[in-house]
């Protein structure tokens, strides 16, 4: 893997040493006694950017760091996916290799100076992290990223990501459920409720809805609205319809819980009590000589007669029955 640095190459290092451009917070010199774990990130921190000021990049890349790394357990794995490709077109192996991520060599396999290190351990904030990654998956797909709620909850890309594996697990479907269900509990435990989408038997991803790197819409959706996800796979809800129910139309979920619950369909509460959150002072035209014949005394089910409950195209269909 030798290979030249030229002044192309080194642009992939000063795109990267943007990352740490903010790092200059770290006052404490390298030399200094940390007396907290604070001031050691810190100390690291700022040789880190001292490092990108003197920009000493390894001449033989990865031959270099793999002198050391080749038997650290799944280092090498790299190799084995498009990071570690050396003809992915402005992929790391094709600019500075290793450095490319990891920072300037510099005096590390002497004077063992740090190296940009990721995970929860590293010295770098969750957003020095991403904006490494960032460098160069800043395009169309992570336009809204910035402003999603994975980053203002300080994640990280590799809370989620694997880059030294053969396969990064959130790639497929059980991984991504697994990965996105680690956090998100309550949706966990209602994906098991009785009436769910199938998350737990991977039949589907939670990208089938979300979009993990953020999106204008609520709760980061695919689509638009809450509405047009669901239409997705659910098309014959959409209509046009000649009689439209109001709440249908507003929001799928002001009915349904999309994560799963105890009723059927999904419903947030049972029918008739589902309805009479609206409907509390209607009363059923039945004829019962009580006054008192409210719906629920209709079978204890207003979808018993109310079955175009979506909507009706019927001319007869204003009370959704046809």
């Amino acid at each position: 893997m030798n290979m030249t640095i030229n002044k192309t190459k080194l642009f992939y290092g000063a795109i990267v040493a943007v990352a740490l451009v903010f790092t200059t917070f770290a006052h404490a010199a390298p030399n200094e006694s940390a007396s907290s774990e604070g001031d050691v990130k810190s100390q690291q921190l700022a040789l880190l950017q001292h490092k990108f000021t003197e920009g000493k990049y390894s001449k033989k890349g990865a031959d270099t760091c793999m002198v050391c790394h080749k038997k650290t357990p799944g280092v090498a794995d790299i190799f084995n996916n498009v990071h570690g490709n050396p003809n992915t077109v402005n992929g790391p192996m094709s600019g500075l290799q290793c450095e490319s991520c990891h920072g300037p060599k510099g005096k590390h396999n002497g004077k063992n100076e740090p190296m940009l290190t990721f995970g929860k351990n590293s010295p770098l904030t969750a957003e020095m992290q991403n904006s490494v990654c960032m460098a160069c998956h800043d395009d169309s797909a992570r336009l809204d990223w910035h402003n999603s709620v994975h980053v203002t909850e300080d994640v990280a890309c590799v809370d989620c990501h694997q880059l030294h594996t053969t396969q990064d697990k959130v790639l497929t479907k059980q991984g991504e459920n697994e990965t996105c269900t680690s956090c998100h509990s309550k949706e966990n435990a209602d994906s098991h409720k009785r009436s769910a989408h199938d998350i737990k038997n991977n039949d589907m991803s939670c990208s089938d809805c979300h979009n993990p790197h953020g999106t204008m819409a609520e709760a980061s959706m695919n689509q638009d609205t809450v509405n047009d996800t669901c239409y997705q796979c659910h098309a014959e809800k959409r209509g046009p319809f000649l009689w439209e129910h109001a709440p249908v139309v507003e929001n799928c979920a002001n009915c349904h819980d999309a994560h799963g619950a105890v009723n059927e369909a999904m419903l947030k509460t049972r029918v008739p009590m589902l309805c009479k959150q609206c409907h509390s002072n209607d009363y059923h035209p039945s004829g019962i000589p009580s006054g008192n014949a409210s719906i629920q005394t209709a079978g204890q089910g207003c979808l018993n007669c109310h079955t175009q409950i979506h909507g009706s195209t019927s001319p007869a269909g204003r009370t959704f029955q046809y």
